[in-house]
């Protein structure tokens, strides 16, 4: 059951897509606030479905999955969309950033849709955007009149993780972020995502395919254990 310092808990959990298998079948899963979890997320785990389910995009069959004690699927779609922007950060493995807008305006852009977030910035919303790209290893100032298609797959990796964090939302999902990156860049970029994640007091799930990134967190599951409905082949 959900305790109250749970930012995620998941009991009997059962998701299928229509005509499908049962593809996540989780009898238990907690992550208390501030954790930073790494989920080991072969191919055929469900990890793609499960992140849809921790956002709210998909919606559970059965059980119950809460996110700081609400469970999205008792929301209507608009208040899913509001609670997903207010409460929680995405870096996507293909960042998502929006070509047209320059480092600062893609990292405030989670603002615009997070009252929430805005609110807790204030006027500080810029300040904190280029707070946030230098504490993540980018010169703002020197980039600042690039379109971020110019930046290397590293600095893009930083401007999308800098979006994600901004307004400190109490849950940030990471899904296979440093995939392009050799090992060191992997682990400097981790290192820095936890300590911004710290500073705002977000608990990170952090979602790979890569083994070699467990050492690197205090707490790692494997879905292949964590999920009973497994596979040898994802079907999402």
């Amino acid at each position: 059951m959900n305790t109250p310092t749970a930012t995620v808990a998941i009991d009997d959990l059962r998701y299928a897509w229509p005509g499908k298998p049962a593809l996540i079948d989780i009898p238990h899963l907690v992550i208390g606030a501030g954790e930073r979890v790494f989920l080991e997320g072969p191919s055929g785990s469900g990890k793609s479905t499960l992140l849809g389910l921790l956002g709210g995009v998909l919606l559970p069959d059965a059980g119950r999955l809460a996110i700081l004690g609400t469970e999205p699927a008792r929301l209507r779609a608009g208040a899913r969309d509001r609670f997903r922007a207010d409460h929680i950060g995405f870096i996507f493995q293909q960042f998502n950033l929006v070509p047209y807008l320059g480092l600062v305006e893609n990292v405030t852009l989670g603002c615009r849709f997070s009252p929430r977030r805005r609110q807790r910035l204030g006027a500080r919303v810029n300040s904190e955007a280029e707070r946030l790209l230098g504490a993540l290893g980018l010169d703002v100032q020197s980039l600042r009149h690039h379109s971020v298609t110019e930046l290397s797959v590293g600095q893009q990796q930083r401007v999308a993780a800098a979006r994600a964090l901004i307004g400190a939302p109490e849950l940030v999902i990471a899904d296979e972020p440093t995939s392009a990156l050799d090992a060191n860049a992997r682990a400097a970029f981790i290192e820095l995502l936890f300590g911004e994640c710290g500073r705002a007091g977000s608990t990170l799930v952090f979602v790979s395919h890569d083994p070699a990134l467990a050492p690197l967190f205090p707490r790692s599951l494997r879905l292949t254990d964590v999920n009973r409905a497994a596979t040898p082949a994802e079907a999402a």
